[in-house]
């Protein structure tokens, strides 16, 4: 065996990603919101890069228009003729970008900031700030008040404590006796049911709070809750006596007039606003898709870079250090008009593939994955997933995740492929059509989606009946 160093040559082919690549896929994933501070961040960080403006196109067009045809006439040097080349090179991008599609006039962009303002997520008042302002009219100590602040954001989303006085006396280093008294302060507060142990408890403190309670009803939360949860009706009938009929009454006040929940009426974080990446207009019959730009600056490279360059030609650092920063920025906008021109072209596809659900709903949505659209589109199926990611489209029948629109398939009896969205919207339609008294099993469901041509397994009705949030046929039914 030989050791040592040695040179060998070898030929291969491989796959490397350069920086604009990746930058030009993250800003192709990027969200609508993501997208305005990714402009802004851009903005902030390259100096070349600013928000085109009517005025200054013009005269930025008549400036390098006028530095061309200097540039034309003197290449003595081999930086003139690099600098009028790079010029030339900007002038075509700007020429692609002039004949990008623009926003319309002011009347519609102040119509957009109005529904923008309209549409604007309230913030709310949190479960704790609404509970501690309660506290605060309290006449307690400032140890107390500490205690009842540390109980009081301790409570989970439902308003619900499960720190016991020993947990909160070892958290704090208070008396036993003071835990338990800043406890029963947070649970008498509103709303009724603040600071419950389970779901028993927090019910039975609702009750103890109203004037007049049946006993029967009482005696279900005590007792039975979890027979009624499983609408085991029959049986509570049995062991206490009492009618059907009187327990659900007694079950019906308790939905009316009790709240499981207290606690998830208060905002517990910002409200999330949708905006659609694409709009789909029907215009006599045909639909129209457009990529909502209202909200993207438009961007261009700064005419100053000019002058720079014209300064920097004597001294090759500067000279390359600015040639990086305007290419920085050309590759920027070349981006973000590339992620425009690839969600509109796959929201293209996308609509033409469902038009009969944008015409008739969901129940038409037919079965189609990333593969064909990638395929007929042109580009690579990872490319469809980022343009579609966190992306919305706004259509006749409302504004959908962009994602919604792939699924997969049935085959009907007559051969016809039906989505898996669709097959949802028909079990649906079947178990709200059925008779309470005797709801269809999994079983019956399976025979009643046969009946219309789809035939699924059982075990796929309880999926698609679980994934639409509907309870089995023992608790749907109805005495």
């Amino acid at each position: 065996m030989r050791l040592g160093l040695s040179q060998h040559l070898r030929t291969e082919q491989r796959l490397v990603q350069s920086p604009q690549m990746i930058q030009a896929m993250k800003i192709l994933q990027c969200p609508m919101f993501e997208l305005q501070d990714q402009i802004e961040q851009e903005l902030q960080e390259n100096v070349f890069l600013e928000l085109k403006e009517s005025s200054a196109e013009s005269a930025d067009g008549e400036l390098s228009r006028d530095e061309r045809d200097s540039n034309q006439a003197d290449k003595d040097s081999l930086g003139e003729k690099l600098e009028s080349e790079f010029n030339l090179e900007i002038e075509q991008l700007e020429q692609r970008i002039d004949r990008q599609p623009r926003t319309t006039g002011s009347a519609e962009e102040s119509d957009r900031r109005l529904e923008a303002l309209y549409n604007t997520p309230d913030r709310g008042m949190s479960l704790a700030d609404y509970l501690l302002e309660q506290v605060r009219i309290m006449d307690i100590s400032p140890e107390m008040y500490r205690v009842v602040e540390h109980i009081v954001f301790s409570l989970d989303d439902d308003g619900r404590l499960a720190d016991t006085p020993e947990t909160v006396s070892t958290d704090l280093l208070v008396p036993i006796p003071l835990a338990e008294e800043s406890i029963s302060i947070v649970r008498h507060l509103d709303p009724p049911g603040i600071a419950a142990r389970n779901l028993r408890d927090c019910l039975l403190m609702q009750l103890d709070r109203m004037s007049y309670v049946r006993p029967l009803t009482r005696i279900l939360i005590e007792n039975h809750l979890d027979a009624l949860a499983m609408n085991k009706l029959p049986k509570i009938a049995k062991e206490t006596g009492a009618t059907i009929e009187d327990i659900k009454e007694s079950w019906e006040y308790l939905r009316l007039h009790l709240n499981p929940h207290p606690g998830s009426a208060f905002s517990q974080s910002r409200n999330s606003t949708v905006v659609p990446d694409v709009i789909v207009d029907e215009v006599e019959g045909k639909y129209e898709v457009r990529t909502e730009r209202g909200s993207v600056p438009e961007l261009a490279i700064s005419a100053s870079y000019r002058s720079l360059l014209k300064e920097a030609r004597t001294d090759p650092k500067v000279y390359e250090y600015l040639r990086r920063k305007i290419d920085s920025a050309k590759w920027f906008i070349e981006a973000v008009h590339q992620r425009q021109s690839t969600i509109q072209r796959i929201a293209t596809e996308i609509v033409n593939r469902q038009s009969e659900f944008l015409r008739r709903g969901v129940q038409h949505l037919s079965p189609m994955k990333m593969q064909d659209v990638a395929d007929a589109v042109g580009v690579h199926i990872s490319t469809v997933s980022r343009a579609i990611s966190g992306k919305y489209i706004q259509t006749p029948q409302g504004i959908f995740d962009m994602k919604r629109f792939f699924s997969g398939g049935t085959v009907t009896d007559s051969g016809k492929m039906v989505s898996q969205q669709a097959v949802k919207e028909k079990l649906r339609q079947i178990i709200n059509a059925e008779d309470k008294a005797t709801p269809l099993s999994d079983d019956q469901l399976v025979e009643a989606l046969g009946s219309s041509g789809v035939q699924i397994a059982r075990r796929t009705v309880t999926k698609y009946r679980k994934a639409l949030g509907i309870e089995s046929s023992s608790r749907r039914r109805e005495y």
